[in-house]
């Protein structure tokens, strides 16, 4: 078993790298919101369709990510969202000298159709990289390094982007179209030069993946096994269930973040410019980062159900005291939800593919599908914050984080599996897992 573990432990690190590269490229969508909110005089509902557009490439390219993969194999897969990827940073550049609001979504879709293959890869793949049993502490060391991503991508964003800092309404009513037309092109290109660089580390890791020598790993012991549908996948009701999880779980988080620069400057009213706001905001996903790793340990020793719903009720009561709070006790309560974050989603992913088998690859697109509730909930929360205030929005997250507690508890035990998956026995398959 050593021997195995340590023949793994390559391909273990090399394919880490690439849950910290989405994770600061996914959450530069937190600095994005403010600046071209502000940059295209959008309201928060306008705003969050950076969140909608980035997120709903989940939906759309999720199914033709999982025939991708299936076709290509895990290795292929990876590289394929690599270059992808790399294609939507260099679309910022004409985004940017245009600058044009609809090319920008334009190029942070496909953007996310990248990362979207290489969740679909990446995911399982190191869930079935070693023994699994300890595939849930697997998964969470590998999002561990997608935390950090998360973590520095904040602050690098405040200084290459927010830096400059942004005009008030009061102050561009005074200025006259051509400046105000200048003065966007000059704001617009401070992107250019981020996503520049995003996109030559995203083709040099390309590089380093094509020439690299990953093992080979089947989805099942019996390779001759045919893989299924779709519809095989979901008769687990635990996978659906778990598709449920992710959905308002994804949303939740991307939801806080996309609001925290905004809700400290406009709400809490702490005197932050855009730019120190920013750097709390790599506080929050900081959290999830160290969460991460002291999950990674706890897994491997408590059960991961019920680990999964005493967090999600911890998160939801975060919630609840900033929404009832003011000044910095709301700041940090909002801010302690990262760390309540953490084990949420791979736990969740390890969870809703758990006994699939040769569907494993299935059951994984369909829990990435799922990833589409950062683009709906998002914009939920948008509304609601043009409706009434950012703190009462906040209400949409406790919700979310009160299913993930089912979840946890109970919808992860129904393991159901129809029988047109196994022989010509009719009955289902109902029991509960350890």
């Amino acid at each position: 078993m050593s021997n195995q573990s340590n023949s793994y432990r390559g391909p273990f690190i090399v394919i880490t790298s690439l849950f910290f590269m989405w994770g600061l490229i996914t959450v530069l969508n937190d600095i994005l919101v403010p600046h071209l909110k502000a940059l295209f005089d959008l309201n928060y509902t306008q705003s969050m369709f950076v969140q909608f557009t980035f997120f709903a490439a989940y939906f759309v390219m999720s199914l033709p990510s999982g025939w991708i993969v299936t076709k290509v194999g895990y290795q292929k897969g990876i590289v394929i969202g690599l270059i992808t990827a790399a294609v939507g940073c260099l679309l910022f550049y004409p985004a940017a000298a245009v600058p044009s609001y609809g090319l920008f979504l334009t190029g942070l879709f496909i953007l996310a159709s990248g990362i979207t293959v290489l969740q679909v890869a990446a995911n399982p793949y190191v869930s079935v990289l070693g023994a699994p049993e300890t595939s849930s502490s697997r998964l969470n060391l590998a999002q561990a390094f997608n935390s950090l991503g998360t973590t520095v991508g904040p602050y690098l964003g405040g200084i290459l982007i927010l830096s400059a800092g942004i005009l008030g309404a009061e102050q561009l009513a005074t200025m006259s179209a051509a400046d105000i037309d200048m003065y966007k092109v000059e704001q617009a290109q401070s992107v250019q030069m981020p996503y520049l660089v995003l996109a030559g580390v995203l083709v040099l890791l390309a590089i380093v993946i094509w020439k690299f020598n990953l093992p080979k790993i089947l989805e099942s012991n019996d390779s001759s096994k045919p893989e299924g549908s779709f519809k095989d996948a979901l008769g687990f009701t635990h996978l659906k269930l778990g598709m449920v999880a992710i959905f308002v779980y994804v949303g939740a988080e991307v939801a806080i973040g996309s609001f925290l620069v905004n809700y400290f400057i406009d709400s809490l009213k702490l005197g932050f410019s855009e730019q120190s706001a920013a750097g709390y905001v790599s506080i929050y996903w900081g959290g999830a980062m160290i969460g991460r790793f002291i999950g990674a340990a706890l897994l491997q020793k408590f059960n991961a159900g019920k680990f999964l719903g005493y967090v999600s009720i911890l998160a939801s009561l975060f919630i609840v005291l900033t929404m009832v709070t003011t000044g910095k006790v709301a700041m940090w309560a909002i801010l302690s939800v990262g760390l309540f974050n953490s084990v949420m989603f791979p736990t969740i992913f390890t969870l809703g593919i758990k006994d699939l088998g040769s569907i494993t690859g299935r059951g994984s697109s369909l829990l990435v599908m799922s990833i589409v509730g950062g683009a709906i909930i998002p914009v939920i929360m948008g509304a609601l914050a043009d409706t009434i205030d950012i703190k009462y929005a906040f209400f949409l997250p406790v919700l979310c984080y009160l299913y993930i507690v089912y979840y946890g508890f109970k919808g992860s035990n129904i393991i159901q599996d129809t029988s047109h998956l196994q022989t010509g026995d009719s009955s289902e398959t109902v029991r509960a897992s350890h």
